[in-house]
């Protein structure tokens, strides 16, 4: 297992290195001089040359690319252009709340969808599926914000059940308060494509020959689901959710946007907006380095699930 681990870990080094080159080398081509954008309209030579012996961008690219290196490494992308603040400061403040919505939806969503997968496929071929599936082909054709309008005018607005947005200092007050309203929305969007596909993962097992040997025997069919099937079902389950983390942190930025919370998502949204590109680099490194990361605990997760699983 160490031995696996450490050879994974050591794969991950060149595949790091490519996506550090390619972004360095589409912010320096494709972004533009930074020295530009900061130096504003009103701007003369002197200060753009200026700005660029600051930023360290009159260097040969090699130069730049180590030092950009270095800052990935040493987890210091220098200050916002935007606010001055430091990146790295706004990574980890920003983190938190994203966490404090996205790991409890996620928990909510798998358990969630799983069971109802599990139920359907107990039903399958009925008049319940096909009423499900039509309901999850309607759900999931509904665009996220017809949802967080619908969501806030009866919920917040009517009913005053929950804020409309905001967010607080104190962990547990934003857990049950000011996030319920972000989850429940987010729940309805991404149950309905996630009970389609574990449904189908779910069916895929169902007709195998184990499950046939397991009726055989007498076997009920809700031990057979639950039991039987859902541990082999389970893996590419655990696929899909770990592949969907990374990609969570960047795809809530409506949620965050809309309901003000302070999170990753947002952060990007402001970041491209003000051309901030020291956030928006450090952004997207740190989410391919977590996408890697991620792969490697979906690997061990596999084993932990299936024992028949060889990590080699």
């Amino acid at each position: 297992m160490t031995a696996y681990i450490l050879r994974r870990l050591w794969q991950m080094l060149p595949t790091m290195l490519g996506v550090i080159v390619l972004v360095f080398f589409l912010f320096n081509w494709v972004g533009g001089d930074p020295a530009y954008i900061l130096a504003g309209k009103m701007s003369n030579p002197q200060q753009i040359a200026n700005i660029r012996t600051q930023l360290g961008i009159d260097q040969p690219y090699y130069i730049q690319l180590w030092i950009f290196i270095k800052q990935i490494v040493t987890f210091n992308f220098g200050n916002s252009w935007s606010t001055g603040e430091s990146v790295a400061n706004v990574i980890l403040t920003r983190l938190g709340p994203s966490m404090t919505v996205l790991i409890p939806l996620t928990i909510l969503e798998t358990l969630i969808a799983v069971a109802l997968a599990l139920a359907v496929a107990f039903v399958r071929g009925s008049k319940t599926d096909r009423m499900v599936m039509v309901a999850c082909t309607v759900g999931m054709s509904i665009s996220i914000l017809v949802y967080i309008i619908l969501f806030q005018y009866w919920f917040a607005y009517k009913l005053g059940m929950f804020p409309v947005q905001g967010w607080g200092n104190h962990f547990t007050e934003n857990l049950f308060h000011y996030s319920l309203l972000p989850i429940l929305i987010m729940l309805a969007v991404s149950i309905a494509p996630s009970l389609r596909l574990y449904r189908t993962f779910v069916l895929d097992e169902v007709n195998q020959d184990y499950v046939r040997t397991a009726r055989a025997k007498g076997v009920k069919e809700r031990r057979i689901l639950w039991v039987h099937v859902l541990r082999n079902a389970a893996i590419p389950i655990i696929t899909n959710v770990m592949s969907n983390l990374p990609a969570l942190l960047i795809g809530a930025f409506l949620i965050e946007r809309f309901f003000s919370i302070p999170g990753i998502g947002r952060e990007v949204i402001l970041a491209v907006e003000r051309s901030d590109f020291p956030v928006i680099k450090a952004i997207t490194i740190y989410v391919a380095a977590a996408t890697m990361i991620f792969n490697l605990l979906t690997d061990l997760l596999y084993q932990a699930v299936d024992p028949r699983v060889q990590l080699k």
